[in-house]
């Protein structure tokens, strides 16, 4: 009897972001040790991925190094192995300079960085490039649409990245205005992600998250992001009790429609 491998994918977990605070959802992860407890128990249930947000003494969103290294520290304790994506995301509180310093001082193996916030100033955006590529940083390239892509593709074209076949994040839907995700946008994305020889991930935001990240590895993405800093609500409205209630819910439906959660390597 012939036995059908399922499709190996890598799913990220975000399990914060720069803006969810314990006022919304009591369990959304801020300190180091919180992070690194729901990263070992999303890790357990197939996630093979952290996309890592840190915060200052107040809750609010940080690019601040040491804060990244307790963080960090404290996950590789928890989860040895587990690849490690910092962001490099300004939230509206940080300025090109700022992202370049810590991605500088960092140094970090895999980092995300949004193309319109680097368009802010295109001269530190080049330096912020090459850096990364001096030091051997992977990026992720996060997209909110089609001008953010546009952008990337000429920056792309005047040989600012590393790698012709860069990798990106699409993002679906809004935090502020908010607006939700549907799954029938993803069609459209994974279309421009061919023509133009991408490496794409999607995230999502709202209750229909689960539904647009099964469409996107249905749509050939083999990483799909998903945590409480895009949406935190199941989908009749009510809230997740946690980040690893929401990937476990996940994986059953992945499994279910044909894909299996693997190690990044793997997938």
């Amino acid at each position: 009897m012939t036995v059908s491998r399922k499709a190996p994918f890598c799913l990220m977990l975000a399990p914060n972001g720069a803006r969810l605070s314990k006022a919304v959802h009591t369990r959304v992860p801020l300190t180091p040790g919180e992070i690194a407890a729901t990263a070992r128990a999303c890790a357990t249930l197939g996630a093979g991925a952290l996309h890592l947000h840190v915060r200052d003494a107040d809750g609010g969103h940080s690019l601040g190094p040491a804060r990244y290294r307790a963080a960090m520290e404290a996950v590789g304790r928890a989860v040895p192995g587990l690849a490690i994506q910092v962001t490099t995301e300004a939230a509206g509180r940080y300025d090109v300079a700022a992202q370049l310093a810590v991605l500088t001082a960092l140094k970090p193996g895999w980092a995300s960085v949004a193309v319109r916030e680097m368009g802010h100033d295109p001269g530190l955006a080049r330096r912020f490039y090459r850096q990364a590529a001096t030091q051997g940083t992977r990026l992720q390239h996060i997209l909110y649409d089609r001008d953010d892509l546009a952008l990337l593709l000429d920056w792309r074209g005047r040989g600012w990245l590393a790698e012709a076949a860069c990798e990106v994040l699409f993002v679906l839907g809004r935090y502020d205005p908010p607006r939700e995700a549907r799954p029938e946008e993803v069609a459209p994305l994974a279309q421009l992600a061919r023509t133009h020889g991408l490496h794409w991930s999607l995230c999502a935001f709202g209750p229909r998250e689960h539904d647009c990240l099964l469409a996107a590895l249905a749509e050939g993405s083999r990483q799909v992001r998903i945590g409480f800093e895009n949406s935190y609500l199941q989908p009749d409205g009510t809230p997740y009790a946690d980040n690893a209630a929401s990937v476990a819910a996940f994986v059953a439906r992945a499994e279910a429609a044909g894909f299996t959660p693997e190690s990044l390597e793997r997938a």
